[in-house]
């Protein structure tokens, strides 16, 4: 099966894509491209994956750029790829050849690009990071590197959907702490909980801070098994694991 890879018109034309979890070697749970190598699947396979994912985008495998994500505010600048893994949840760069990428399976992978300055960004941003400042942060990274604020294109790609979405009071508690105005991305679910909507934050956030174009793919995690790897759908189920999703951008 061949790669299935979702583009955005925001980010052409630069090579991108948002991959779903058609075209891998994986099997069982992690049926198809799952590219995370902190999961139990076999590491070869899980290069293969990775190296699959790097001929689409016609990079070398080692130019394959991502950190280990710690649901941080974080963000590198790379000039090239790292010589050990930074601990962080974003990346930018302004060198041509380097393609960053991000692993999710819920979380937001948000792809930036400044098209005229040359500069582009990736962003893991589940609600700790996105809560802490990780898409600001990798906005100030890019203008770092010559980018301009209102010249920034930013696209969230396949995350949890609110519909899947359900969070206890203290979540909801967090959020009211950061801005009340935060309510208006809950809505009341059974009991106690409550139904978060990650992506209207993400884009709340983006937009927030000035850039030029921000949007969401529109594609949940969540309820699409034969497309995407989803976290918590795969802790309902009671599997022991779950793939990675794979999200890159290089100029």
């Amino acid at each position: 099966m061949t790669l299935e890879i979702i583009t955005s018109e925001a980010l052409s034309p630069l090579r991108h894509g948002f991959f779903t979890r058609r075209g891998g070697a994986s099997s069982g749970v992690f049926q198809g491209l799952n590219c995370g190598p902190g999961s139990s699947d076999q590491a070869e396979i899980v290069a293969i994956n990775r190296a699959r994912v790097a001929q689409a985008m016609d990079v070398t495998p080692d130019h394959l750029v991502t950190v280990h994500q710690v649901h941080s505010p974080d963000v590198v600048s790379l000039s090239g790829p790292p010589g050990d893994k930074p601990r962080a949840d974003g990346m930018v760069t302004a060198t041509p050849g380097v393609a960053l990428a991000i692993l999710t399976a819920d979380c937001q992978p948000v792809l930036f690009a400044d098209r005229q300055a040359g500069v582009i960004g990736a962003a893991h941003a589940g609600w700790r990071g996105a809560l802490d400042g990780v898409l600001e942060a990798t906005i100030t990274a890019m203008e770092g590197l010559g980018a301009s604020r209102d010249a920034i294109h930013a696209v969230i790609g396949p995350s949890i959907s609110q519909q899947a979405y359900e969070v206890g009071p203290e979540f909801f508690e967090d959020f009211l702490a950061e801005d009340t105005d935060n309510a208006r991305f809950f809505a009341q679910g059974k009991g106690d909980r409550m139904m978060f909507d990650l992506p209207a934050y993400g884009l709340h956030r983006l937009r927030g801070a000035g850039i030029g174009h921000a949007e969401w793919t529109r594609h949940c995690t969540y309820s699409d098994p034969e497309r995407f790897f989803s976290y918590r759908r795969t802790t309902h189920a009671g599997e022991a694991d779950y793939g990675r999703l794979i999200s890159v951008i290089r100029l």
